[in-house]
C-alpha cells in the first residue's frame, strides 16, 4: 500500500508542477506593464538629467519624452488583452491540459492493473540469485562464479569448476589459466594436469607445446593410465616425426581401454588415419610398377574386408572410386551393387551411393 501512496504523491506533484503555470498565465502580463511604467519613469529622469547638463536640446528632449510615452501606451494596451487570448479560450486551454495530464496516469494504472502483477511480492536480485537453484540462467551462474573468483583468486575448487566450462565454450586461453590456477593453489591432480595440457594444446591450435607436454608428463606420472594425457603425448610423438612411436602408443592405449570407453572410437579413428597416411607415404616412395601393385593390393584388401560383412558409407565410396581409378569397371559395378545391398536400411547412404554411381558413370548399378 505504501508504494501506491508514493506513486500517487509523485503523480500529483508532477501534474501540479505542469498546471501551475497554466493557471497563472495573466500574471506575467501585469508584471510586464509594471516594468514598462518603471522604465518610462527612469527614461524621463534620464532625459531631465541630460537636459539639465545641456547634453541635449529642448526639441530633442521633447522627442525622447514622446517616444517613451508611446512605449508606455503599447504596454498599457497589452495589459488589456494579453496575447489576444479571451477568458473562455483560456478556460478551455486549462481544462484540456488538466484532462490530458490526468488521463495519462489513470491509463497507466489501468494497463498495469490488467497486465501487471501488483500483488506480487518484491524480488530483490540477490534473493533471486540465491533461490533460483537449477533453473537459473547459466550465464548468471557463470557470472557469479567469475565474480567469486575475482574476489577469491586462490580458490582452487572454484577454478576447477570453471576450467572445464571454459574448455567446452572454446575459451582455451581462459581454460588454460583456470587449470593453471587450480594446479597452483590446489593439490596436483592427474585429470586437472591433463586438462591443462589439453587447453594449452587447443590454445596453440593443436600443437603440443613444451608447456603442454610438461603438464601431460606430470599427469602420466601421477596416473600412468590417464587416457587423455597418453593420447596427447602420442600426438606429440607424431608431431616430432616419430610416427611409429606415436602409432605404437595409440595402439597400446586402445588395448588398455575399458570396453565401455567412449573415447576408444576416436583413438581407433586416429590409428586408422595414421596407418593410411603411412601407407600412402610408403607407396609414394616406391617405383612406378611397384607402386601400382601396392595400390592394387591395398584396394583388394579393402574389398575383401568389406565383402566379409559390414562397411560404412565412406569405406564403400573409397572402394568404388579406387576401382574406377584402377580401370576395373566390372569390379566397380560389383562394389556399387554390394554397397547398395549392405546399406539398404539407410536411405541417406543409398542416395549417396546412387549419386556416386551417377558421378562415375556406373549407370548399370542403379536399379
Amino acid at each position: 500500500m505504501m508504494i501506491w501512496t508514493i506513486f500517487a504523491a509523485m503523480t500529483g506533484a508532477a501534474i501540479f508542477a505542469l498546471l501551475w503555470p497554466l493557471s497563472h498565465g495573466r500574471v506575467q502580463g501585469f508584471a510586464d506593464v509594471a516594468d514598462a511604467k518603471s522604465l518610462y519613469r527612469a527614461q524621463l529622469k534620464e532625459i531631465e538629467r541630460d537636459l539639465g547638463r545641456k547634453l541635449i536640446a529642448e526639441p530633442e528632449a521633447e522627442a525622447a519624452r514622446a517616444e517613451a510615452a508611446r512605449r508606455l501606451l503599447r504596454a498599457a494596451n497589452d495589459e488589456t488583452g494579453p496575447s489576444g487570448e479571451t477568458e473562455p479560450s483560456l478556460r478551455r486551454r486549462r481544462a484540456s491540459s488538466a484532462l490530458m495530464l490526468s488521463v495519462v496516469p489513470l491509463l497507466a494504472v489501468l494497463v498495469y492493473g490488467l497486465y501487471g502483477s501488483p500483488g506480487f511480492p518484491d524480488q530483490p536480485l540477490a534473493a533471486r540469485l540465491e533461490n533460483a537453484g537449477p533453473q537459473q540462467d547459466f550465464a548468471v551462474v557463470l557470472a557469479r562464479m567469475e565474480a567469486h573468483l575475482a574476489a577469491n583468486p586462490t580458490d582452487a575448487k572454484g577454478w576447477s569448476l570453471i576450467a572445464p566450462i571454459y574448455l567446452r565454450q572454446g575459451r582455451y586461453d581462459d581454460a588454460a589459466k583456470a587449470f593453471a590456477a587450480t594446479v597452483r593453489y590446489g593439490n596436483p591432480d592427474t585429470n586437472l594436469l591433463a586438462g591443462l595440457g589439453e587447453a594449452r594444446i587447443l590454445e596453440a591450435g593443436g600443437v603440443v607445446t613444451s608447456a603442454a607436454r610438461e603438464a601431460l608428463v606430470e599427469a602420466v606420472r601421477l596416473d600412468p593410465q590417464n587416457a587423455r594425457a597418453r593420447f596427447y603425448l602420442a600426438v606429440a610423438k607424431e608431431q616430432d616425426g616419430d610416427g611409429e612411436g606415436a602409432l605404437s602408443a595409440l595402439q597400446q592405449l586402445l588395448a588398455d581401454a575399458p570396453p565401455e570407453a567412449e573415447w576408444s572410437a576416436a583413438v581407433r579413428a586416429r590409428i586408422e588415419q595414421m596407418q593410411a597416411d603411412a601407407g600412402r607415404k610408403a607407396i609414394a616412395a616406391l617405383p612406378e610398377g611397384e607402386r601400382q601393385q601396392a595400390i592394387r593390393s591395398m584396394v583388394d584388401g579393402l574389398a575383401e574386408r568389406l565383402a566379409a560383412g559390414g562397411g560404412t558409407l565412406p569405406e564403400w565410396s573409397r572402394l568404388i572410386r579406387a576401382r574406377v581409378v584402377l580401370g576395373d569397371r566390372p569390379a566397380a559395378l560389383q562394389a556399387v551393387k554390394t554397397a547398395r545391398e549392405r546399406l539398404s536400411q539407410d536411405a541417406a547412404s543409398l542416395a549417396a551411393i546412387d549419386a556416386l554411381a551417377d558421378e562415375l558413370a556406373l549407370k548399370e548399378a542403379t536399379p
